[in-house]
């Protein structure tokens, strides 16, 4: 399964056959039940994730305590903390598996002495970082220019898959909306 990483990998940056089997001693195999948490609130953010096989999910809960879910993670799609990795300091989220989940972690040092080693994870990592910030860019721009019944369409277009993989009430959160109304939104018919 950690060939899912390398072919990641070659989509960015190459990889030479040698450096293959040292890249991946930078990582370690994780294994999630469904509802296990990789990162609470106030702990260290200690790694960066990549999704195997699963899914993951960030939130956050408020003072009310309810739960807001801000990103998801799929295979083949990276998680962490940015701020609170790069600083290594106490997060302010959650992280925790949707379903069985499976990641290969790099701690923030691993992560560091592998681009001191290996410069073409540099590359890797900006343009890794480049497309996620562009992604929450127009996550932040749909907010604000959908109705809560286009954000759920386009979202559905866009990622069908997904919506099939995601429990109803999480979905709602991450859409910013209750799971009754997701439940209204997907019993009308689209115009």
């Amino acid at each position: 399964m950690p060939e899912r990483l390398i072919n990641h990998l070659t989509r960015f940056v190459n990889v030479p056959d040698e450096d293959r089997a040292t890249i991946l001693r930078y990582f370690r195999p994780v294994t999630l039940n469904k509802k296990e948490n990789l990162l609470e609130e106030g702990q260290v953010c200690q790694a960066n994730y990549f999704v195997l096989k699963g899914c993951l999910r960030m939130f956050f809960v408020n003072e009310k305590g309810v739960e807001h879910t801000t990103q998801f993670a799929i295979e083949n799609w990276w998680m962490t903390d940015n701020m609170a990795f790069q600083q290594q300091r106490p997060s302010d989220f959650y992280i925790q598996a949707v379903e069985k989940t499976e990641v290969l972690a790099i701690n923030f040092e691993s992560q560091e002495q592998l681009c001191a080693r290996l410069p073409q994870f540099e590359r890797y990592f900006r343009l890794v970082y480049q497309k996620a910030y562009a992604a929450a860019q127009l996550r932040i721009k749909y907010l604000y220019d959908f109705s809560r019944e286009e954000l759920y369409h386009h979202f559905n277009d866009r990622y069908p898959d997904f919506i099939q993989r995601v429990p109803q009430y999480l979905l709602a959160s991450f859409l910013g909306f209750t799971p009754e109304y997701l439940s209204e939104i997907r019993k009308k018919k689209r115009s």
